[in-house]
């Protein structure tokens, strides 16, 4: 697993981030370069060779070095994250520069600028560990999914994790409405359907609805949008760059767009209810999601029908057991949305799988 919770440290450290430095005096290069960390949403630090000041260079997050300024910063300490940067694509002593200040990279413009891109913002969002990521789908229509899904997230808001919902089901009725936000301002789907390339994480979560303590990616209430697999692909990834957790509600088909979402899951949670034909449909729905996600467990909800439990249910799919979950009362009358009751049998199915997963998930 490649996800790991983290909390929330606050907004003023991020926004006291130090910008890669540059060093150059090759007014082109400079100029491309102050160009791309503009596209990144990062301020740079520039200089003609090693700052003088103490740390200058080694505090750095990100060092991009010109093919002019090679010879001024022989004599630096070696570290991580070093990249010669130029245009000139065939100079057959490059290789030789980058082995003097031990650089990490060499990068010849313009062919490297989306991978530089990505990698300045990186280093303007500061990135650390990616989000711990649960995809939650249903065995079958009416298994409780979508509930399981915003108890999760609520849960995880509750003890003060930086928590983001993401609904992917776009004919699931909105997560939103299920968590009593449906009017609350912020961003839907829609308006992340034509996003090409790198979405900001940062400008992401800013955009969307706080609801809970979370923040919530749904649906609006207009005609279906079709959300492309390179869409997709990049609100996921940045909503994984915050850290945290992100939770996603996903549909029990698996198309281009949603491979690309369980592509980026952690932890699936297929939930059946402990019925005969429930296990039946959940079987193809695990066929299907199993393609692409390696690690998927069982959620069984009960009570269950033919003398059906959570072990039983878990050993005819072929899938280790996340948990049984009860009924619980007042959820399907709308009275408060799921897991907002510490209590209820969501919310302690919730708090016992956010203390069990990062073990159980540890690859």
């Amino acid at each position: 697993m490649t996800g790991s919770i983290t909390h929330d440290r606050g907004s003023a450290e991020e926004e006291e981030r130090a910008g890669p430095l540059i060093v150059t005096e090759d007014p082109r290069l400079l100029d491309d370069l102050l160009k791309l960390c503009a596209a990144a949403g990062a301020r740079p630090e520039v200089h003609h060779g090693v700052p003088e000041r103490r740390g200058g260079w080694e505090a750095a997050p990100m060092v991009l070095v010109g093919d002019d300024a090679v010879h001024r910063v022989r004599g630096a300490a070696r570290r991580r994250g070093v990249v010669l940067v130029g245009h000139d694509q065939d100079d057959p002593d490059v290789w030789q520069r980058a082995v003097e200040i031990g650089a990490d990279h060499v990068l010849r413009l313009p062919d490297a600028e989306p991978w530089l891109v990505d990698r300045i913002a990186d280093v303007a969002e500061g990135v650390g560990e990616p989000a711990l990521t649960i995809g939650v789908v249903g065995g079958r229509g009416g298994a409780g999914a979508s509930s399981l899904a915003c108890a999760l997230a609520l849960t995880s808001a509750r003890s003060g994790t930086r928590t983001m919902l993401i609904d992917a089901d776009p004919l699931g009725g909105g997560l939103d409405v299920l968590l009593g936000g449906e009017t609350t301002k912020g961003l839907r789907w829609p308006a992340f359907a034509e996003s090409k390339g790198r979405v900001g994480a940062r400008a992401l979560e800013e955009s969307l609805p706080r609801l809970h303590d979370l923040r919530v990616l749904s649906w609006d209430r207009g005609d279906t949008v079709t959300v492309p697999p390179g869409a997709m692909r990049a609100v996921l990834a940045a909503a994984r760059r915050r850290g945290g957790v992100v939770v996603v509600d996903l549909p029990r088909r698996v198309d281009e767009g949603i491979a690309e979402a369980l592509a980026q899951v952690d932890v699936g949670l297929l939930v059946v209810p402990a019925e005969l034909r429930a296990v039946a449909a959940a079987g193809r729905v695990a066929s299907a999601v199993g393609m692409v996600l390696r690690d998927l467990r069982a959620v069984v909800r009960g009570p269950g029908t033919a003398g059906l439990d959570g072990e039983q249910v878990a050993r005819l799919l072929g899938l280790p057991l996340a948990g049984e979950v009860p009924e619980e009362h007042g959820l399907t009358k709308g009275e408060r949305p799921p897991g907002a009751d510490a209590r209820g049998a969501l919310a302690r199915f919730c708090a016992g799988f956010w203390e069990r997963v990062p073990v159980e998930g540890a690859s």
